[in-house]
This record gives structure tokens, sequence and C-alpha cells, in this order.
């Protein structure tokens, strides 16, 4: 019998469907609904990105923010969704890892090398890099989506922008309140969510949260393979907050994740087979389980500076099994086993609010460890079988700060940078299909990046601002191949220059966002054959500058029961000159990516599309609160999200499958509220488009298909 594990896919708050506008919002008490009054009016935004908050229609940047709430009205229970609700967004997922691109820019390499360029938070410390990335969304008070390099206070790894998910924090005196949520599905699922609020003291208060979920496989598989099962995921959070006094403010949090994913099936990206009907041979694996603990410290002085300190430590196993050539003719397998360790510490100074100066200093440190377990890391060909194992230990520090002034009413400036030296190692040993090899090689970078930002505000209801802005991420080892010492591959910069206009209509009832980017992109890292030799991959990086620029627009309105938010995105994106070969080609000729020469195995790509970069996005979600009397309502929902097409690698061969068709995604419900209950019949993917999700080694994973199911929520 199936396990029925802790939680299903929205928090507490998100069964109410109340629409993004209202994002700050609290649900109302004891499920009464709110006044169509209240309703015409959005409440403020909050952003915390930038260390203090700020209201997002007054502050330089692309943001989009969602509550919890919002996330599970518009079918986002993980990462791989935000695509489809915030413009320039794409994500595609194959399991053990993922390309997490923003406006074109993020990760399009998959290894421990390649950091990701678009790095997600999780109550305030920066997230495993590349694995681990099916943590649920639970009890989350709000994501922030930030478009654009965050140089200043995310520094590396946030070239394309970051993601900032924050959870419901205890609240002191708060009573003891919560909720408990069940849910069935399609594919025999089932969950079971809730979380409730201890107000222990007159100064201490704790929150329980547990999510979990169990369904059977989409997919129907022929041939002798083992695993995917479905899915049974686990997780649990334990919030504590001491407040001894008004200065002072303790919040520790730790989750627990459990999640066996069971396997990624996939098969040749070529195939005409259904994508859920497919053949294997192999053993298929998908098993995380990791843990995180945050300490935050927050001291206010007499004069009303912060001093604030933010402590991270995160553990994890992840283990990942497939069957690499996608098929149950072939005879290749992979597979790995990988414990990661991060222990992180930040330290902020944070001026007062007030007054027309404003500044902020701060330091930043972070140990990363990979432990590639002996015998786990292997690629079983009719070649021979390859193995790899030993430790990459990766180190990070950085000191920045911003300062910002008004130098009139209307008029100010604010000026950040932020110096960060970073370092990774490799101590590893490799069996190369019977050849041993041994690296015991280092790299460092270091970068200095900001942004100087322009604001003006022309009246109450009307924002414009003017920035250059820039962020790197850093450069990493190549595994030996035999032919010497690898060189290293250099670190990514992008200058972003951005202009933008926030403004509200209509007595507060229409919210509105438009700004332009132009972005210089240097060193693009990528995977190609070697250039000497070009019959191993070898990851270097594009010689010169690719450019990137588009539009962004956002709007969100409520008139009295109705509901409505959109974005899109339009981007452009232009490769600099660069030869390459590709490496699915054999080839034996040199190719020198500044000069080539051209050649049918030197492929020139200047002015090619950047990957993971399509042209358009765009996303709409409407709702209508019905009265139904007695403080009963009935509220239905619609979402759409489209993704264009976009393509896989720079090679740009549909006949390899390099193109990753475009993605509609229709998703829905009804929510009837009674009293302290609310009952909600959803639907995700309700067209059952089936598309690529992702690509990697050749291989298609699917996106998720229909699924449809109903939720009761009962508040306490």
């Amino acid at each position: 019998m199936r396990a029925l594990l802790f939680a299903t896919a929205c928090a507490a708050a998100q069964l109410t469907t109340s629409f993004c506008a209202r994002a700050q919002t609290p649900a109302p008490q004891g499920g009464q609904p709110q006044s169509a009054n209240d309703a015409s009016v959005l409440e403020e935004i909050i952003v915390t990105a930038e260390r203090r908050r700020t209201n997002l229609q007054t502050t330089p940047i692309a943001a989009t923010v969602l509550t919890g709430e919002t996330l599970a009205a518009s079918g986002v229970t993980t990462v791989d969704q935000l695509q489809f609700i915030s413009p320039g967004a794409t994500v595609n997922n194959f399991g053990q890892g993922i390309d997490f691109n923003i406006r074109g820019i993020g990760k399009a390499e998959h290894n421990t090398q390649t950091t990701t360029g678009v790095i997600t938070y999780r109550d305030g410390v920066a997230t495993f890099p590349g694995y681990f990335t099916a943590e649920p969304y639970y009890d989350i008070a709000r994501v922030e989506i930030l478009r654009g390099p965050q140089g200043t206070f995310v520094g590396q790894n946030a070239t394309g922008g970051a993601v900032f998910v924050t959870s419901q924090d205890p609240i002191i005196n708060g009573g003891t309140r919560g909720y408990l949520a069940g849910q069935i599905a399609n594919y025999e699922g089932y969950g079971v969510q809730g979380a409730v609020n201890l107000p222990v003291s007159d100064t201490f208060a704790a929150r329980v949260a547990f999510n979990g979920e169990a369904r059977d496989s989409f997919y129907d598989i022929a041939g002798p393979h083992t695993g995917d099962d479905g899915i049974q995921m686990g997780s649990f959070r334990l919030g504590l907050l001491w407040q001894p006094s008004e200065r002072l403010s303790v919040l520790f949090k730790t989750d627990l994740n459990y999640l066996d994913l069971s396997g990624y099936p996939s098969d040749p990206v070529n195939a005409t087979n259904g994508m859920f009907d497919i053949t294997a041979n192999g053993d298929m694996h998908a098993l995380d389980r990791f843990g995180r603990a945050v300490l935050k410290l927050d001291y206010q002085f007499a004069n009303g500076t912060t001093l604030r300190s933010v402590s991270g430590y995160q553990d994890g196993r992840t283990e990942y099994r497939a069957d690499l050539d996608g098929t149950s003719i072939g005879n290749s397998l992979f597979g790995d086993k990988v414990d990661e360790v991060i222990y992180s510490q930040e330290i902020n100074l944070i001026s007062p609010d007030s007054g027309p100066f404003e500044w902020i200093f701060g330091a930043y440190y972070q140990d990363d460890e990979y432990d590639f377990l002996p015998n786990e890391f292997y690629i079983i060909s009719p070649a021979g079988t390859y193995r790899l194992q030993g430790t990459n230990p990766k180190e990070a520090w950085a000191v920045f700060g911003q300062a910002s002034f008004d130098l009139s009413d209307s008029f100010g400036i604010s000026l950040g940078a932020r110096y960060t030296e970073t370092s990774t190692t490799n101590h590893i040993t490799v069996n190369q299909f019977g050849l041993p090899l041994v690296q015991d090689q280092k790299a460092e970078y270091s970068n200095l990046s900001g942004k100087l930002s322009f604001n003006w505000k022309l009246d109450p209801q009307h924002f414009l601002y003017a920035f250059v802005a820039t962020g790197f991420r850093p450069g990493g080892l190549n595994v030996p191949v035999g032919l010497g010492v690898p060189a290293p591959f250099d670190e990514e910069k992008v200058t972003n220059y951005e202009v933008g206009w926030k403004a509200g209509w209509a007595g507060g009832a229409v919210r509105t966002q438009l700004n332009a980017f132009y972005n210089d992109y240097e060193n693009f890292q990528v995977i190609v054959g070697y250039p000497l030799i070009p019959v191993f991959g070898f990851e270097l990086n594009n010689p010169n500058t690719t450019k990137i620029y588009g539009v962004e627009a956002q709007i969100e309105a409520a008139v009295g029961q109705f509901s409505l938010d959109a974005g899109l995105g339009w981007t452009k994106s232009d490769l600099g000159k660069f030869f390459a070969v590709d490496p699915r080609i054999p080839s034996f000729g040199a190719c020198n990516p500044l000069t080539g020469p051209a050649s049918p195995s030197c492929i020139a790509l200047e002015g090619k599309d950047q990957t993971y970069a399509p042209d358009f996005t765009f996303n709409i979600g409407a709702q209508y609160e019905i009265e139904l009397g007695n403080g009963d309502s009935l509220t239905p929902r619609i979402n759409y999200g489209h993704v264009s097409e976009q393509w896989a690698t720079l090679f740009q061969n549909e006949a390899r499958g390099d193109r990753i068709e475009a993605r509609n995604i229709v998703n829905a419900q009804i929510a009837w509220r009674s009293g302290s209950f609310v009952t909600t019949l959803y639907g995700t993917n309700l067209t059952d488009q089936h598309y690529v999700g992702a690509i990697n080694t050749g291989l298609r994973f699917a996106g998720p298909p229909r699924q449809f199911g109903l939720r009761l929520l009962k508040a306490f």
C-alpha cells in the first residue's frame, strides 16, 4: 500500500484563493470574505531582497512578488512552475539538475563546476546551487522573483536574477491558530498538510508545519527496467521566535525533506512514441534527503541602526540513476550518489529607514563541499565503464555595501558595490574506461560588481528609474581526459542597463510595471568539443560578448470581486563571434573558438540565439468572488502561461532535437469557502499538453501531464 506522507500542494492561506495584488493582506479571519470595497484597493507589496523592507512600486528593481495563497491559486507548488507566472523566466528540470534562466541568463551546463546563474534563497540563506531542486512550496509567506543581475546583495550566481522564498514566521501573542488540509487527486494521489502557531509566552512563539504527497507514476514503461513507482515526499519545518525586548529578535528555522521521486524516465529527443509511453532496461532512481537550519538575529541600537546576523547550515544527499540511452535496446547507464554540505554566514549593519540618507554594509562567507562517494558515480556504456570519486570544496567570501541619498523629495540616487573572492578545488580520481587519472587542481576568481541607480517619484502614483547593474558567476575546472592538466574555464560577467516605470491607476485599483533592458553577457560558459582534439567534451567560454535585450510588463487589478494579474516578456539575443565543435558530432580537426576557421565540423555560431532564451513569455490569471450569503463565497480562477520556443544548445540543430517547442499551460480551480472550511476543486495543465520539460544528454524529459483533484482545508 502506498504510504501517505504529510501534506499536499498548498499552504493554508493558499487555499483561500486571494489575488496577488493583495499580496501582503493576511487571509480573513474565521473564513469571512473581504468586502468588495477592500478588494478594490491594492495593498502595498513588500520586497526584502535589499535587506530592508521596501515598497516594490518605489524600488528600482524588476520583480514578481507572490504570496503562498497566490502560488496555490496559480497551480504553483515547485520551482518548475514559476515560469508560468513570471515574465522572462524559463525552467527546464531534468531531475537531478535544473536549468533556471531569466532573460536568457542562468545555467546551461550540468555539472557541479558550472554553478547556477539564478540562485534561490530560502529564509535568508542561499540554497544548494545545483542539486535538490524539487523542494516543495508549503506554508509560504511570499516568493520574490528578481529579474536581472543582483550583484550587490546576492553576489555570485545571480547573473540572471534571484528567487527569495520566505516561509511563515511564528507570531508572538498570535494565538494557537493554524490549519489542516487534505487532498485526493488522479494518479492515485493523496496528501495532507498542516501548520500551527504556538504562542508559548509573551516573548516566545513556535510554528510547526508539515507537507507531503504520494502518487503513482505518470509513465507506462515497457522493458526490464526497475524504479519509477511514482513519488513519496515528506517535509517538516520548525520555527522558533524569541523577542525578549523591542530591540532584540532571534528567529530559528529548520527544515527536513525526504523526496523520493522514484526516477525521471526519458527517451531520445527524436523519439516518435508518446512521451509517457517509453521503453527502458535500466535502473531509475531519484532520492533527495536534506536538511537546513537558519539562525537570524536582529539587534536595533538606540539610534535605529540594526545589526543583523544570518547563519546557515545545509546538509544533503542526492541519489540518481538513469537509463542513459533512454531505450530498452541500448546498454548505457548513469548513476551517482553525492553528499553536499554548505555553511554560510552573513553580517549586515543597516541604517534607519528615516531621513534622506540610508546605507547598509555587509560581509558574507560560504563553504560548500561536494563529496562524490566511492563507486557511486559511474557511466556504463558499450565502450566500457567510467567512474569518478573524490571531493570538490568551494569557498567564497565577500564584502558589500549600498548608500542611497534623496537629493530632493522626488529625486534620489543609490550606489552599491560588492567585492567577492571565490575558489574551487578538485580532489578527484577518475577511471576513464580503464585509464586511471588523478586531479588535484584549484582555480580562484575575484570580482567587483554593483549597481548605480537614479530614481524619480513623479507623484505618489508614478515612479521612474534607470540603472546600470553588474553581476558575475565564477568559473570552474574541467575534469581530466588524459591530455594533461585541463585548463579552467573563466567566470561570466553581465552588465545590465535598464529603465522602468511603475504606476498606480484608478484610485489604487490598478498597478503596472514596465521596463526595458539591455545586457552585455561576457564569457558565456558552454561545453563544446575540445578545441585541439575535439573527441572529448570541454567547457570553455564564448570569447566575445553576447547581446540580450528586451521589454517586460506586468499589471495587477482588483475591481469589486474581480481580480486580474498578467505579465509579458519579449527578449532578443545575439551570440558574439564564436566557433565551436558540436561534441555530439565526431571530429578530429582543430577549431579555434576565436578564428575557426569555419567548416562542417567547426561551426560559426555568431548571431545565433542564446540558449534557454525564448522570444516571448506571457501569463494571465483572473478570478471572481461570488458571495453566496451567510458569509459563504464561491471563487473560480483561471491561469494561463505561455513560454515560446527555445534552444537547448548553441548549435540549434533541429535534426538532433535541440529545439524545445512552446509551452501553453492552463490551470484552473473553484474554491467554496464556508466558515472555517475551504473546499477547492482544481486542475493543472488542463489541455494535457505533452511538452518537453528539459533536454539533457540527448534525452527528452516530459513536463507533467494534466492533473486534477479535490482539496479540503480546515482553519482553526
